[in-house]
């Protein structure tokens, strides 16, 4: 198990030789303490991504591809190695570890490893007698900065897109789920990837990731976490005008109208918000029910919330595990409070779960609340199993709800109208909009948010261009040109 920084293709110890306890989730014991990295350490591993980056960017794309491709090879035949280190640092049930983090890793190393070829400039039609055209270039060193909530993954989504497109990397895991991404990096080393090309150090946002947002050898600053820090990225960024890429919270609205398959929209609307204990910014965290079917629904909704097993997230029966911290697991439960405090309902759990074995662990039973749509349990990213339940009418209550908050990430609709499903799709404030299905994800399909959720967008030739800058080349070929001061 990795525990240092990663810095011009060596693991080394802080300058300052501080460390952070990493915990597991599951009982709160200690797995291992990691190097911190502090300002310095960033500096180092910046002065390492710049040195890196002129041979990088010229090498061919397709060796930067084949490399991106052997990494996907290298982390599906360590799968189970790395799912137990995810479970084990994240609190994931190792059945989802397996099935889906693993897998949605090496995709996206494997996708972008297909797409480094393949990125294209352009021909623009100017006047006669000339050739113009543009070019995708790459920006030179990107700082990124990972979530607690899928570190392994999120790593894959960042680091792709940039490596493809020639770009070094300095990344910052957090500092409380960095275990997976330093042994990517150990893989990343033993399949070849140049010293310096990436460089991990994971360290306190206020250190750490204050220094690489703020550091004037970075290019871009990419980051996944909560509004209110992103907004501290952008601050910190302004020295010297870095672009900028930020995906933040969400308050998905989960719409299921009267005429749903209701069998699939109870359990769509279950892995909305329980999937990953519902630590996901995509979330479907406002269910936005039609008052025919209301009742029906919660009904059975509540009775699956109710069966759904807590556990070890090590263990294969295990359905939904612990928080990933108990500073979270505590800001989640007050959230129980605020809905009484504000008159809703709590009609499900709203507490820890009294299970033998679970004691000392981040645990939150699956959480149902009913509410306003302005209470703050409606507004506010609670960022755990907890889903507030509003009601509709008609389509345009529907879509005044849906659009009644500050975020715009993910949305989703249950309808058998198609005609009303585009419609919908096409006016909720979003960046994504998923018809009789939730939280979909794929390496070619771009992924972020409007408003308050961001800007950017990560994977997808999106993403590539995102981690490229236009050149724009004039070639005159043949045409005159008369001088504009004549003698």
């Amino acid at each position: 198990m990795q525990n240092k920084l990663f810095i011009n293709g060596r693991f080394v110890d802080a300058l300052a030789g501080g460390t952070i306890d990493v915990l597991n989730p599951h009982d709160g014991s200690r797995i291992t303490a990691i190097a911190a990295a502090e300002a310095a350490d960033v500096d180092a591993a910046v002065d390492a991504a710049r040195r890196a980056f002129p041979a990088w960017s010229r090498m061919a794309a397709a060796e930067r591809g084949r490399l991106l491709l052997k990494l996907a090879d290298a982390i599906e035949a360590h799968t189970e190695e790395l799912a137990q280190l995810e479970s084990l640092d994240t609190g994931h049930p190792i059945r989802d570890s397996r099935a889906l983090d693993v897998p949605r890793t090496a995709a996206c190393f494997r996708y972008f490893g297909g797409m480094a070829d393949k990125l294209q400039g352009s021909v623009i039609p100017v006047e006669a007698g000339f050739l113009n055209y543009v070019q995708r270039a790459p920006i030179g060193v990107v700082g990124q900065i990972v979530p607690w909530n899928f570190p392994l993954m999120f790593t894959s989504w960042k680091m792709g897109p940039a490596l493809a497109a020639g770009n070094t990397v300095v990344i910052k895991p957090s500092e409380l789920t960095p275990l997976s991404s330093l042994r990517i990096a150990e893989l990343m080393a033993e399949v070849g990837f140049p010293a310096g090309v990436v460089n991990m150090v994971p360290g306190y946002g206020h250190t750490a990731g204050q220094r690489l947002a703020e550091h004037p050898g970075v290019g871009k600053i990419a980051f996944t976490g909560s509004t209110a820090t992103g907004r501290r990225i952008v601050a910190a960024s302004q020295g010297n005008l870095k672009r900028v890429q930020l995906e933040l919270g969400g308050k998905g609205a989960n719409i299921v109208f009267d005429d749903a398959d209701l069998d699939a929209a109870i359990n769509g609307a279950a892995w909305a918000i329980f999937h990953n204990q519902g630590q996901a910014c995509i979330a479907g965290s406002r269910l936005v029910l039609h008052e025919r079917i209301a009742d029906a629904f919660l009904e059975r909704f509540g009775a699956l919330a109710a069966s759904i097993r807590l556990g070890n997230p090590l263990d294969p029966e295990t359905e939904m595990g612990p928080l990933t911290s108990a500073q979270h697991r505590d800001k989640v439960l007050s959230y129980a409070g605020v809905a009484r405090e504000q008159g809703g309902r709590v009609l499900t759990g709203g507490k820890a779960p009294a299970l033998a074995g679970l004691e000392k662990g981040y645990y939150v039973e699956p959480t149902i609340v009913e509410a306003k749509p302005h209470d703050r349990v409606a507004q506010e990213e609670v960022f755990g199993p907890f889903v507030t339940v509003l009601r509709f009418g008609s389509d345009d209550e529907a879509l005044a709800i849906a659009n009644a908050t500050e975020y715009g990430l993910g949305s989703g609709l249950w309808t058998r109208d198609l005609s009303r499903a585009h419609k919908l799709a096409h006016s909720i404030d979003a960046g994504m909009c998923w018809i009789n299905c939730y939280k979909r994800v794929n390496p070619g399909s771009p992924f972020g948010g409007v408003g308050q959720s961001g800007y950017g967008r990560e994977m997808g030739f999106e993403a590539m261009h995102d981690y490229t800058e236009a050149r724009s080349v004039w070639v005159n070929v043949d045409a005159t040109v008369p001088p504009h001061f004549k003698r």
